[in-house]
């Protein structure tokens, strides 16, 4: 078995851009954190794991949830602390933990998902 079959899933990666704006009434800029509309990279062959750790906690007015995956990526590949990964099948969004090179064969990132999208 090659580690091309293991690459099964398919994810568009986004890179946080910083940005300076000013909110006005002469106060100093201050940085601004945002992903682009479009994909920095598209449709990178990849693996989600399916053993995830998912926590559920009981809130007011909702449930909130929280979930780490383990993502494989083919070495090379340009991802970042803080980058949003989409998976290309379920169209989830993830936050990227520190990313991991295993001996120059993949890279190994842990991703992190919770209610709604936010820097770790």
């Amino acid at each position: 078995m090659s580690f091309e079959t293991l690459l099964d899933h398919k994810c568009d990666i986004y890179h946080m851009q910083k940005t300076s704006k000013s909110p006005g009434y002469n106060l100093p800029p201050s940085p601004s954190f945002s992903y682009p509309e479009t994909p920095d990279i598209s449709a990178v062959p990849c693996h989600f794991s399916t053993k995830s750790g998912v926590t559920v906690i009981q809130a007011e007015p909702q449930a909130k949830y929280d979930a780490k995956i383990k993502l494989v990526l083919p070495s090379g590949t340009d991802i970042r602390l803080n980058d949003k990964i989409v998976d290309g099948n379920t169209g989830y969004e993830y936050t990227a933990e520190i990313p991991r090179g295993v001996r120059e064969h993949h890279i190994a990132v842990l991703l992190h998902r919770s209610s709604k999208q936010e820097a770790l």
